[in-house]
C-alpha cells in the first residue's frame, strides 16, 4: 500500500446492506479498531442498518447513505468532504467501489466482486471457503488482508470472534415503556417471535405453528410479542388471527433501534433465520433460530445463549426463496419441540446449538 498505517487517520467503512449481515460484521469492526486505535472511523450505512451502531464505541461517526437515483454521486460528495484516507468496503456492490473511487479515497479495500476490481487498490479474491464458514469470517478476512497489506502480517485469525451490541439503559427503559403501553404486563416474562423474513418466504416456519407456539407460551405465563418490518405484516397478521391468546403486534411499528432494544429486554427470542436472530445473539438474549432452506454453518447465531433447531431433508440447504415442493424442511419441525427448546433456553438448561 502507498500509505503507511500510521498515516491513516480517517477511515470510512461501507457496512453490509442487510441487518443480519451488518451484525455479523461486528467482529471485523472490532479488529479494525484494534489495528487503528486512534483513527477516526466513520460507518456509512443505509437507513435502518445505521440504527445498529447507535451505542457502539467501534465508530466515531455514523453516516447515513443515500439511496436511489444519483445516490452514488451524493454519497461520493459526502465522502470527499471528509477526506478519508482509507475505505473498507464490507458491501460487495459495484456502487460501493465507485463511491470510494469518485470520492478520491486513496486506499480502497474490498472483495473483487461485481466487476469492481479495477476500482480497488486492494482487490481481495472471494475466499474459497465462503460457504463453509460463518459469515463473520467473510468480513474478518477483509480486515486480515488489509492488516497484511499494511504490516506484512496479520493476527486477525488468532483473535476470538467477538459479538457485542451495546444497548444503553435509556433505550432499554424506552423499550419497556413501549412494550407496556402495547399491553405487556409488569413482571411477566416476555417472549419475542419473529415469524417473517423479508427476502425469502421459504425461510418462514408456518404461520399456524407460530400461532400455536404463541398460545403455548402465553399459557405458560409469558407475554408474547411479534416483531418485524412493515413488509412482514402479512405473516404477523396471520399469526395473530390464528392465535387464541392475542399476541402483542409490534410488526411495522418500531424502528430498527427500537426493535433491538425490545429484543435486549426479552426473556427469549424465537425467530426464523433472519436479521433479529443475529440481534438476539449480539445483545445476549436467549435466542432460538428455526432453520430450513438456509445453511446454518454460515449464519448460525454466534452466542452461548443461542441455539438453532432444524431437521434437514436431503434437499436442504437449497437456499431457494420459495419452496418448489412441500416445504418439508420447515414442516418437519414440531411446535412441541420449539416450545421445549425455548423453555430450556429461558431457564438456562443446556441445549445443543445444532439439533
Amino acid at each position: 500500500m502507498a500509505k503507511p498505517a500510521s498515516e491513516i487517520k480517517r477511515i470510512v467503512v461501507r457496512t453490509p446492506t442487510w441487518v443480519g449481515d451488518a451484525i455479523m460484521s461486528l467482529p471485523a469492526l472490532n479488529e479494525l479498531r484494534r489495528i487503528f486505535p486512534m483513527a477516526q472511523i466513520t460507518l456509512a450505512c443505509y437507513p435502518g442498518t445505521a440504527d445498529i451502531f447507535i451505542d457502539s464505541d467501534l465508530a466515531n461517526e455514523i453516516l447515513v447513505a443515500e439511496r436511489g437515483t444519483f445516490s452514488v454521486l451524493k454519497n461520493a460528495r459526502e465522502w470527499r468532504q471528509r477526506r478519508f484516507d482509507l475505505a473498507v468496503l464490507f458491501q460487495n456492490a459495484f456502487a460501493a467501489a465507485v463511491t470510494a473511487w469518485l470520492a478520491g479515497v486513496q486506499l480502497r479495500v474490498g472483495y473483487d466482486t461485481d466487476r469492481r476490481g479495477s476500482l480497488l487498490t486492494t482487490a481481495i479474491p472471494p475466499p474459497v471457503w465462503k460457504d463453509q464458514r460463518h459469515e463473520s469470517f467473510y468480513y474478518l478476512n477483509i480486515v486480515a488482508e488489509l492488516e497484511r497489506a499494511l504490516l506484512g502480517t496479520s493476527s486477525v485469525a488468532e483473535t476470538e470472534t467477538h459479538f457485542n451490541l451495546t444497548v444503553s439503559d435509556e433505550r432499554k427503559e424506552a423499550a419497556r415503556r413501549m412494550i407496556t403501553q402495547a399491553g405487556a404486563r409488569a413482571g411477566k416474562p416476555l417472549a419475542i417471535l419473529c415469524p417473517g423474513s423479508v427476502n425469502s418466504r421459504a425461510k418462514r416456519w408456518p404461520a399456524e405453528r407460530y400461532a400455536e407456539l404463541a398460545d403455548r407460551l402465553a399459557e405458560s405465563g409469558m407475554d408474547v410479542a411479534l416483531i418485524g418490518s412493515p413488509a412482514e405484516m402479512d405473516v404477523s397478521t396471520e399469526v395473530s388471527s390464528r392465535s387464541r391468546h392475542q399476541p402483542i403486534v409490534l410488526t411495522g411499528k418500531t424502528t430498527v433501534s427500537e426493535a433491538i432494544a425490545i429484543i435486549s429486554i426479552a426473556d427469549v427470542l424465537i425467530t426464523n433465520d433472519t436479521g433479529p436472530a443475529h440481534i438476539g445473539a449480539a445483545v445476549g438474549t436467549p435466542t432460538l433460530v428455526i432453520f430450513g432452506p438456509t445453511n446454518p454453518l454460515t449464519t448460525y447465531p454466534l452466542s452461548p445463549a443461542a441455539a438453532i433447531i432444524r431437521h434437514p431433508p436431503d434437499c436442504a440447504p437449497c437456499m431457494l426463496r420459495d419452496c418448489p415442493i412441500d416445504h418439508r424442511c420447515m414442516t418437519a419441525i414440531a411446535v412441541q419441540e420449539v416450545f421445549d427448546r425455548a423453555v430450556a433456553l429461558t431457564t438456562g438448561r443446556t441445549v445443543q446449538i445444532f439439533g
